[in-house]
Protein backbone atom coordinates (compact mmCIF):
# COMPACT_ATOMS: atom_id res chain seq x y z
CA UNK A 1 0.00 0.00 0.00
CA UNK A 2 1.02 3.96 -0.46
CA UNK A 3 3.29 4.48 2.69
CA UNK A 4 4.89 6.81 5.29
CA UNK A 5 6.54 8.16 2.18
CA UNK A 6 3.13 9.13 0.36
CA UNK A 7 2.04 12.17 1.54
CA UNK A 8 -1.59 11.29 3.19
CA UNK A 9 -4.59 13.19 4.20
CA UNK A 10 -2.44 13.45 7.61
CA UNK A 11 0.63 14.52 6.11
CA UNK A 12 0.42 17.50 6.39
CA UNK A 13 0.85 17.26 10.05
CA UNK A 14 4.31 15.13 9.08
CA UNK A 15 5.55 18.37 7.37
CA UNK A 16 -8.48 16.93 -13.01
CA UNK A 17 -11.72 14.68 -21.97
CA UNK A 18 -10.75 15.33 -23.62
CA UNK A 19 -12.66 16.09 -26.40
CA UNK A 20 -12.13 19.78 -26.93
CA UNK A 21 -8.68 20.12 -24.60
CA UNK A 22 -5.79 22.02 -26.06
CA UNK A 23 -3.36 24.84 -26.01
CA UNK A 24 -5.50 27.09 -28.06
CA UNK A 25 -4.19 28.52 -31.19
CA UNK A 26 -4.62 32.62 -31.71
CA UNK A 27 -6.16 34.30 -34.41
CA UNK A 28 -7.26 32.60 -37.67
CA UNK A 29 -4.95 29.80 -37.64
CA UNK A 30 -6.89 26.93 -37.96
CA UNK A 31 -7.83 24.40 -35.95
CA UNK A 32 -6.97 20.62 -35.56
CA UNK A 33 -10.63 19.01 -36.03
CA UNK A 34 -11.95 16.39 -33.69
CA UNK A 35 -15.45 16.29 -34.92
CA UNK A 36 -17.52 18.30 -37.08
CA UNK A 37 -21.23 18.27 -37.40
CA UNK A 38 -24.23 19.88 -35.61
CA UNK A 39 -24.85 20.12 -32.00
CA UNK A 40 -28.30 19.31 -30.40
CA UNK A 41 -30.37 20.24 -27.48
CA UNK A 42 -33.38 20.91 -25.82
CA UNK A 43 -36.34 19.47 -27.80
CA UNK A 44 -33.88 18.36 -30.51
CA UNK A 45 -32.78 21.49 -31.67
CA UNK A 46 -29.87 23.03 -33.02
CA UNK A 47 -27.16 25.75 -31.42
CA UNK A 48 -27.32 27.96 -34.53
CA UNK A 49 -25.58 31.45 -35.47
CA UNK A 50 -28.86 34.11 -36.17
CA UNK A 51 -29.04 34.56 -39.92
CA UNK A 52 -25.70 32.89 -40.47
CA UNK A 53 -24.04 35.88 -39.93
CA UNK A 54 -20.04 35.72 -40.03
CA UNK A 55 -19.82 39.04 -38.10
CA UNK A 56 -18.38 39.31 -34.79
CA UNK A 57 -21.23 39.51 -32.73
CA UNK A 58 -23.34 37.52 -33.94
CA UNK A 59 -25.97 35.51 -31.46
CA UNK A 60 -25.75 32.06 -30.55
CA UNK A 61 -29.12 30.68 -30.30
CA UNK A 62 -31.11 27.69 -30.39
CA UNK A 63 -33.08 26.75 -33.73
CA UNK A 64 -34.74 24.09 -35.92
CA UNK A 65 -32.00 22.19 -37.29
CA UNK A 66 -31.74 23.08 -40.81
CA UNK A 67 -28.38 21.19 -42.27
CA UNK A 68 -27.16 24.88 -43.08
CA UNK A 69 -23.06 26.00 -42.45
CA UNK A 70 -24.69 28.12 -39.28
CA UNK A 71 -25.60 24.67 -37.31
CA UNK A 72 -22.39 22.84 -38.70
CA UNK A 73 -19.77 22.99 -35.57
CA UNK A 74 -16.20 21.96 -35.48
CA UNK A 75 -15.40 20.30 -31.97
CA UNK A 76 -11.73 21.27 -31.95
CA UNK A 77 -9.03 19.74 -30.28
CA UNK A 78 -7.73 22.80 -29.34
CA UNK A 79 -10.89 23.36 -27.32
CA UNK A 80 -12.68 25.98 -29.26
CA UNK A 81 -16.13 25.10 -30.85
CA UNK A 82 -15.96 26.83 -34.24
CA UNK A 83 -18.55 27.78 -37.69
CA UNK A 84 -18.38 29.96 -40.13
CA UNK A 85 -14.30 30.63 -39.79
CA UNK A 86 -15.18 32.08 -36.16
CA UNK A 87 -15.20 30.93 -32.95
CA UNK A 88 -18.39 30.43 -29.80
CA UNK A 89 -17.65 33.56 -27.70
CA UNK A 90 -18.73 34.64 -24.26
CA UNK A 91 -19.84 38.34 -24.32
CA UNK A 92 -17.46 40.49 -22.48
CA UNK A 93 -15.12 37.58 -21.33
CA UNK A 94 -18.01 37.36 -18.49
CA UNK A 95 -18.11 34.65 -15.78
CA UNK A 96 -21.20 35.65 -14.81
CA UNK A 97 -24.70 33.80 -15.08
CA UNK A 98 -26.58 34.99 -18.18
CA UNK A 99 -23.68 36.24 -20.18
CA UNK A 100 -24.57 35.81 -23.05
CA UNK A 101 -22.99 33.60 -26.27
CA UNK A 102 -21.57 34.92 -29.55
CA UNK A 103 -19.90 34.20 -32.86
CA UNK A 104 -16.50 35.76 -32.60
CA UNK A 105 -12.95 36.26 -34.12
CA UNK A 106 -10.79 33.10 -32.34
CA UNK A 107 -8.68 34.79 -30.46
CA UNK A 108 -7.08 32.56 -27.85
CA UNK A 109 -8.85 33.71 -25.08
CA UNK A 110 -10.02 31.88 -22.17
CA UNK A 111 -13.47 32.72 -22.50
CA UNK A 112 -13.26 30.81 -26.27
CA UNK A 113 -12.60 27.26 -24.76
CA UNK A 114 -15.03 24.60 -24.07
CA UNK A 115 -15.23 21.09 -22.71
CA UNK A 116 -17.83 18.06 -23.00
CA UNK A 117 -18.31 16.34 -19.85
CA UNK A 118 -19.41 12.46 -19.74
CA UNK A 119 -22.67 14.22 -18.97
CA UNK A 120 -23.16 15.98 -22.31
CA UNK A 121 -22.45 19.51 -19.96
CA UNK A 122 -20.75 21.89 -22.40
CA UNK A 123 -18.40 23.86 -19.77
CA UNK A 124 -16.55 26.80 -20.03
CA UNK A 125 -13.46 26.45 -17.68
CA UNK A 126 -12.40 29.63 -16.84
CA UNK A 127 -16.14 30.27 -15.53
CA UNK A 128 -16.63 26.41 -14.44
CA UNK A 129 -20.37 27.47 -15.96
CA UNK A 130 -22.13 25.68 -18.55
CA UNK A 131 -23.85 26.46 -22.27
CA UNK A 132 -27.58 27.08 -21.08
CA UNK A 133 -30.36 27.38 -22.89
CA UNK A 134 -32.25 30.95 -21.90
CA UNK A 135 -35.16 30.16 -19.74
CA UNK A 136 -35.44 26.43 -20.42
CA UNK A 137 -36.80 27.60 -23.71
CA UNK A 138 -36.47 25.52 -26.91
CA UNK A 139 -38.49 28.10 -28.79
CA UNK A 140 -36.33 29.21 -32.23
CA UNK A 141 -34.03 32.26 -31.58
CA UNK A 142 -33.22 30.90 -27.77
CA UNK A 143 -30.04 32.84 -26.99
CA UNK A 144 -27.63 30.44 -25.51
CA UNK A 145 -25.79 31.93 -22.14
CA UNK A 146 -23.61 30.64 -19.32
CA UNK A 147 -25.09 29.45 -16.28
CA UNK A 148 -24.23 27.59 -12.97
CA UNK A 149 -23.91 23.73 -14.18
CA UNK A 150 -27.69 22.19 -12.99
CA UNK A 151 -27.89 19.27 -14.72
CA UNK A 152 -30.97 20.35 -16.17
CA UNK A 153 -31.96 19.39 -19.87
CA UNK A 154 -31.78 22.86 -21.23
CA UNK A 155 -28.11 22.37 -20.18
CA UNK A 156 -27.11 18.46 -22.24
CA UNK A 157 -25.93 18.58 -25.35
CA UNK A 158 -25.19 16.09 -28.11
CA UNK A 159 -21.52 17.07 -29.98
CA UNK A 160 -20.29 15.62 -32.98
CA UNK A 161 -17.79 12.65 -32.05
CA UNK A 162 -14.51 11.96 -33.78
CA UNK A 163 -10.85 11.19 -33.44
CA UNK A 164 -9.92 14.52 -30.62
CA UNK A 165 -11.57 11.74 -27.93
CA UNK A 166 -9.11 10.11 -26.06
CA UNK A 167 -11.56 7.64 -24.87
CA UNK A 168 -10.15 4.95 -22.90
CA UNK A 169 -6.84 4.80 -24.72
CA UNK A 170 -3.80 5.79 -23.40
CA UNK A 171 -0.36 7.71 -24.55
CA UNK A 172 0.66 11.25 -24.20
CA UNK A 173 -2.68 13.36 -22.71
CA UNK A 174 -4.98 10.51 -22.60
CA UNK A 175 -6.33 9.77 -19.44
CA UNK A 176 -5.21 6.31 -19.18
CA UNK A 177 -1.62 7.86 -17.95
CA UNK A 178 -2.88 10.37 -14.98
CA UNK A 179 0.16 10.28 -12.47
CA UNK A 180 -0.76 11.79 -9.41
CA UNK A 181 -0.69 15.13 -7.65
CA UNK A 182 -1.50 16.39 -4.25
CA UNK A 183 -2.16 19.62 -2.47
CA UNK A 184 -2.86 18.62 0.94
CA UNK A 185 1.38 18.59 1.40
CA UNK A 186 4.40 20.49 1.39
CA UNK A 187 5.10 22.41 -2.46
CA UNK A 188 3.15 20.59 -4.96
CA UNK A 189 4.62 21.27 -8.76
CA UNK A 190 2.90 23.77 -11.16
CA UNK A 191 0.91 20.58 -13.28
CA UNK A 192 1.38 23.04 -16.44
CA UNK A 193 5.19 22.86 -16.11
CA UNK A 194 4.94 19.42 -15.84
CA UNK A 195 2.60 19.41 -18.60
CA UNK A 196 4.97 21.49 -21.18
CA UNK A 197 7.59 19.31 -19.96
CA UNK A 198 6.27 15.21 -20.48
CA UNK A 199 3.62 15.62 -22.70
CA UNK A 200 1.20 14.26 -19.72
CA UNK A 201 -2.24 16.21 -20.26
CA UNK A 202 -4.02 14.30 -17.40
CA UNK A 203 -3.39 14.08 -13.35
CA UNK A 204 -4.95 11.74 -11.05
CA UNK A 205 -5.82 14.51 -8.04
CA UNK A 206 -5.36 13.47 -4.36
CA UNK A 207 -7.51 12.91 -1.80
CA UNK A 208 -11.34 13.32 -1.37
CA UNK A 209 -12.68 12.17 1.86
CA UNK A 210 -15.14 12.72 4.63
CA UNK A 211 -15.23 15.46 6.94
CA UNK A 212 -16.63 13.22 9.63
CA UNK A 213 -20.28 12.42 7.97
CA UNK A 214 -21.29 11.84 4.23
CA UNK A 215 -19.62 15.22 2.93
CA UNK A 216 -16.92 15.40 -0.12
CA UNK A 217 -14.27 17.87 1.23
CA UNK A 218 -10.32 17.97 -0.18
CA UNK A 219 -8.75 15.96 2.26
CA UNK A 220 -11.73 16.01 4.47
CA UNK A 221 -11.52 19.65 5.13
CA UNK A 222 -11.17 21.94 1.81
CA UNK A 223 -14.11 22.80 0.19
CA UNK A 224 -14.44 21.45 -3.22
CA UNK A 225 -14.91 24.60 -5.26
CA UNK A 226 -13.31 28.09 -4.42
CA UNK A 227 -9.94 26.36 -2.84
CA UNK A 228 -6.56 24.91 -4.06
CA UNK A 229 -7.81 21.81 -6.00
CA UNK A 230 -10.45 24.04 -7.71
CA UNK A 231 -7.31 26.45 -9.16
CA UNK A 232 -5.77 23.37 -9.71
CA UNK A 233 -8.28 21.83 -11.64
CA UNK A 234 -8.29 25.02 -13.48
CA UNK A 235 -5.06 25.65 -14.15
CA UNK A 236 -4.61 22.16 -15.90
CA UNK A 237 -8.16 22.30 -17.66
CA UNK A 238 -6.81 26.09 -19.20
CA UNK A 239 -3.47 24.32 -19.99
CA UNK A 240 -5.45 21.48 -22.25
CA UNK A 241 -5.79 18.68 -19.92
CA UNK A 242 -8.15 17.28 -17.47
CA UNK A 243 -8.34 14.97 -13.61
CA UNK A 244 -9.48 12.26 -12.20
CA UNK A 245 -10.51 12.90 -8.86
CA UNK A 246 -9.03 10.40 -6.08
CA UNK A 247 -11.37 9.22 -3.70
CA UNK A 248 -9.69 7.65 -0.16
CA UNK A 249 -5.87 7.11 0.02
CA UNK A 250 -4.29 5.25 2.97
CA UNK A 251 -5.64 7.67 6.01
CA UNK A 252 -8.02 9.94 7.04
CA UNK A 253 -11.97 9.34 7.29
CA UNK A 254 -13.56 7.67 4.38
CA UNK A 255 -16.96 8.38 2.58
CA UNK A 256 -17.32 5.01 2.39
CA UNK A 257 -17.27 4.43 5.81
CA UNK A 258 -18.78 7.59 6.85
CA UNK A 259 -21.99 7.28 4.72
CA UNK A 260 -24.49 5.29 6.07
CA UNK A 261 -26.15 3.33 3.04
CA UNK A 262 -25.03 2.80 -0.53
CA UNK A 263 -27.36 5.67 -1.87
CA UNK A 264 -25.68 7.97 0.32
CA UNK A 265 -22.26 7.21 -1.02
CA UNK A 266 -23.59 7.47 -4.07
CA UNK A 267 -24.93 10.73 -3.72
CA UNK A 268 -21.52 11.73 -2.23
CA UNK A 269 -19.71 10.70 -4.88
CA UNK A 270 -22.13 12.55 -7.54
CA UNK A 271 -21.73 15.86 -5.61
CA UNK A 272 -18.04 15.57 -6.93
CA UNK A 273 -19.07 14.70 -10.16
CA UNK A 274 -21.31 17.24 -10.30
CA UNK A 275 -18.82 19.95 -9.29
CA UNK A 276 -16.51 19.58 -11.89
CA UNK A 277 -18.70 17.81 -14.55
CA UNK A 278 -16.02 14.68 -14.39
CA UNK A 279 -15.29 12.06 -17.11
CA UNK A 280 -13.19 10.09 -14.32
CA UNK A 281 -13.25 9.19 -10.80
CA UNK A 282 -10.40 7.09 -9.17
CA UNK A 283 -11.59 4.87 -5.57
CA UNK A 284 -8.12 4.30 -4.03
CA UNK A 285 -8.90 1.59 -1.12
CA UNK A 286 -5.62 1.45 0.71
CA UNK A 287 -7.01 1.60 4.62
CA UNK A 288 -8.17 -1.21 7.05
CA UNK A 289 -11.82 0.16 6.83
CA UNK A 290 -12.28 -1.47 3.14
CA UNK A 291 -11.42 -4.61 4.49
CA UNK A 292 -15.11 -4.76 5.95
CA UNK A 293 -17.71 -6.65 3.84
CA UNK A 294 -20.25 -4.54 4.73
CA UNK A 295 -18.10 -1.09 3.33
CA UNK A 296 -17.34 -3.33 0.21
CA UNK A 297 -20.53 -3.94 -0.66
CA UNK A 298 -21.70 -0.31 0.21
CA UNK A 299 -18.71 1.14 -2.28
CA UNK A 300 -19.95 -1.68 -4.98
CA UNK A 301 -23.39 -0.74 -4.88
CA UNK A 302 -22.59 2.81 -5.07
CA UNK A 303 -20.26 2.89 -7.89
CA UNK A 304 -22.81 0.39 -9.30
CA UNK A 305 -25.50 3.42 -9.00
CA UNK A 306 -23.22 6.27 -10.29
CA UNK A 307 -22.37 4.10 -13.63
CA UNK A 308 -25.88 3.82 -14.30
CA UNK A 309 -26.49 7.77 -13.88
CA UNK A 310 -23.41 9.15 -15.55
CA UNK A 311 -23.05 7.13 -19.22
CA UNK A 312 -19.18 7.24 -20.32
CA UNK A 313 -17.92 8.07 -16.56
CA UNK A 314 -14.64 6.28 -16.17
CA UNK A 315 -14.54 4.56 -12.73
CA UNK A 316 -11.61 3.49 -11.96
CA UNK A 317 -10.58 1.15 -8.40
CA UNK A 318 -7.00 1.94 -7.08
CA UNK A 319 -6.16 -0.61 -4.60
CA UNK A 320 -2.80 -3.02 -3.15
CA UNK A 321 -1.56 -6.36 -4.15
CA UNK A 322 0.87 -8.89 -3.31
CA UNK A 323 3.74 -10.53 -5.23
CA UNK A 324 0.91 -13.08 -7.10
CA UNK A 325 -1.65 -10.60 -7.69
CA UNK A 326 -4.22 -9.10 -5.44
CA UNK A 327 -6.82 -9.74 -2.68
CA UNK A 328 -9.84 -11.05 -5.00
CA UNK A 329 -12.84 -9.79 -2.54
CA UNK A 330 -13.85 -6.85 -3.82
CA UNK A 331 -13.84 -8.19 -7.31
CA UNK A 332 -15.78 -10.86 -7.08
CA UNK A 333 -18.49 -8.63 -5.13
CA UNK A 334 -18.39 -6.24 -7.89
CA UNK A 335 -18.70 -9.21 -10.72
CA UNK A 336 -21.42 -10.54 -8.60
CA UNK A 337 -23.18 -7.18 -8.52
CA UNK A 338 -23.08 -6.97 -12.23
CA UNK A 339 -20.81 -4.23 -11.50
CA UNK A 340 -18.12 -3.19 -14.29
CA UNK A 341 -14.94 -1.55 -13.40
CA UNK A 342 -13.24 0.58 -16.43
CA UNK A 343 -9.64 -0.53 -14.91
CA UNK A 344 -8.81 -2.35 -11.98
CA UNK A 345 -5.41 -1.09 -10.90
CA UNK A 346 -3.29 -2.68 -8.54
CA UNK A 347 -0.48 -0.69 -6.59
CA UNK A 348 2.39 -2.86 -6.94
CA UNK A 349 5.26 -2.13 -4.28
CA UNK A 350 6.11 -2.55 -0.52
CA UNK A 351 6.37 -5.72 -1.06
CA UNK A 352 8.65 -5.83 1.69
CA UNK A 353 12.79 -6.73 1.21
CA UNK A 354 15.04 -4.59 -0.54
CA UNK A 355 17.49 -5.46 -3.95
CA UNK A 356 13.97 -6.76 -5.77
CA UNK A 357 13.43 -6.27 -9.73
CA UNK A 358 10.76 -4.24 -8.98
CA UNK A 359 9.54 -3.80 -12.44
CA UNK A 360 9.46 -7.82 -13.11
CA UNK A 361 7.58 -8.18 -9.58
CA UNK A 362 5.03 -5.19 -10.90
CA UNK A 363 4.58 -7.33 -14.33
CA UNK A 364 4.10 -10.78 -11.90
CA UNK A 365 1.44 -8.98 -10.02
CA UNK A 366 -0.19 -7.54 -12.77
CA UNK A 367 -0.53 -11.09 -14.41
CA UNK A 368 -2.01 -12.23 -10.83
CA UNK A 369 -5.20 -9.81 -11.48
CA UNK A 370 -5.22 -10.74 -14.84
CA UNK A 371 -5.93 -14.36 -13.67
CA UNK A 372 -8.61 -12.93 -11.00
CA UNK A 373 -10.79 -11.03 -13.29
CA UNK A 374 -11.01 -14.01 -15.81
CA UNK A 375 -11.99 -15.88 -12.83
CA UNK A 376 -14.46 -12.96 -11.77
CA UNK A 377 -15.89 -11.91 -14.75
CA UNK A 378 -15.30 -14.63 -17.35
CA UNK A 379 -13.14 -12.32 -19.66
CA UNK A 380 -10.02 -13.42 -22.56
CA UNK A 381 -7.23 -12.62 -21.15
CA UNK A 382 -7.20 -9.65 -24.00
CA UNK A 383 -10.42 -8.82 -22.11
CA UNK A 384 -8.80 -8.97 -19.21
CA UNK A 385 -6.14 -6.56 -20.02
CA UNK A 386 -8.42 -3.67 -21.11
CA UNK A 387 -9.74 -3.72 -17.90
CA UNK A 388 -6.76 -3.61 -15.28
CA UNK A 389 -3.98 -1.02 -14.99
CA UNK A 390 -0.62 -0.25 -12.68
CA UNK A 391 -0.19 2.55 -10.15
CA UNK A 392 3.45 2.14 -9.35
CA UNK A 393 5.58 4.73 -7.02
CA UNK A 394 8.25 6.48 -8.08
CA UNK A 395 11.68 5.86 -6.58
CA UNK A 396 11.80 5.04 -2.70
CA UNK A 397 9.09 2.94 -1.17
CA UNK A 398 7.97 3.14 2.40
CA UNK A 399 9.79 -0.01 3.13
CA UNK A 400 12.97 0.68 1.32
CA UNK A 401 12.06 -0.57 -1.86
CA UNK A 402 13.89 0.99 -5.33
CA UNK A 403 11.77 1.68 -8.07
CA UNK A 404 13.81 3.26 -11.07
CA UNK A 405 12.98 4.83 -13.83
CA UNK A 406 14.16 1.23 -15.98
CA UNK A 407 11.31 -0.18 -13.63
CA UNK A 408 9.16 2.01 -15.33
CA UNK A 409 10.21 1.54 -18.49
CA UNK A 410 9.80 -2.29 -17.72
CA UNK A 411 6.22 -1.66 -16.65
CA UNK A 412 5.46 0.62 -19.63
CA UNK A 413 6.54 -2.32 -22.05
CA UNK A 414 3.93 -4.52 -20.46
CA UNK A 415 1.14 -2.07 -20.38
CA UNK A 416 2.54 -1.27 -24.30
CA UNK A 417 2.24 -5.24 -25.39
CA UNK A 418 -1.02 -5.55 -23.41
CA UNK A 419 -2.91 -2.26 -23.85
CA UNK A 420 -3.59 -1.60 -20.40
CA UNK A 421 -6.22 0.72 -18.93
CA UNK A 422 -4.34 2.17 -17.08
CA UNK A 423 -0.51 3.33 -16.47
CA UNK A 424 -0.01 5.68 -13.20
CA UNK A 425 1.81 6.34 -9.88
CA UNK A 426 2.74 8.26 -6.58
CA UNK A 427 3.61 11.30 -7.26
CA UNK A 428 4.32 13.88 -9.66
CA UNK A 429 5.41 15.72 -6.30
CA UNK A 430 8.19 12.75 -5.74
CA UNK A 431 9.22 13.06 -9.31
CA UNK A 432 12.38 15.41 -8.55
CA UNK A 433 15.43 14.79 -7.58
CA UNK A 434 16.32 15.21 -3.51
CA UNK A 435 17.79 18.63 -2.73
CA UNK A 436 16.96 18.34 0.86
CA UNK A 437 13.77 18.89 0.88
CA UNK A 438 10.54 18.08 3.10
CA UNK A 439 9.61 14.42 3.59
CA UNK A 440 7.97 13.39 0.08
CA UNK A 441 9.10 16.39 -2.18
CA UNK A 442 11.32 14.12 -4.41
CA UNK A 443 11.84 10.29 -5.41
CA UNK A 444 14.80 9.61 -3.24
CA UNK A 445 17.05 8.44 -6.17
CA UNK A 446 18.99 10.11 -8.84
CA UNK A 447 17.43 11.39 -11.76
CA UNK A 448 15.94 14.42 -13.77
CA UNK A 449 12.86 16.45 -13.19
CA UNK A 450 10.06 14.74 -14.39
CA UNK A 451 12.17 11.84 -15.83
CA UNK A 452 9.19 8.91 -14.42
CA UNK A 453 6.72 10.89 -15.39
CA UNK A 454 7.95 10.97 -18.70
CA UNK A 455 8.40 7.59 -19.43
CA UNK A 456 4.93 6.42 -18.54
CA UNK A 457 4.07 9.50 -21.16
CA UNK A 458 5.45 7.37 -23.70
CA UNK A 459 2.48 5.29 -23.39
CA UNK A 460 0.24 5.10 -26.93
CA UNK A 461 -1.65 1.67 -26.37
Amino acid sequence: MRSSLRPRPWAGALAILSLLLGLLAVGATPASAAATGPITGLAGKCIDVAGASTANGAAVQLYDCNGTGAQNWTVADDGTIRALGKCIDVTGNSTANGAQLQLWTCTGAANQRWTVSAGRDIVNPQANKCVDATGQSSANGTRLQLWTCTGTANQKWNVPTGGGDPGPGPGPGAMAVAPYIYNGWGNPPNPQTVMNATGVRWFTLAFVLSNGYCNPMWDGGRPLTGGVDQQTINTIRAAGGDVVPSFGGWSGNKLESSCGSAGELAAAYQRVINAYNLRAIDIDIEAAAYDSPTVQQRTVEALRTVKANNPGLRVYVTFGTGQNGPDTSLINRAAAAGLTVDAWTIMPFNFGGNGQNMGQLSVRAAEGLKTSLRNAYGYTDAQAYSRMGISSMNGITDVGEVITVADFQTMRDYAQQNRLARLTFWSVNRDRPCTGGPADSCSGVGQSNWQFTSVFAQYTG
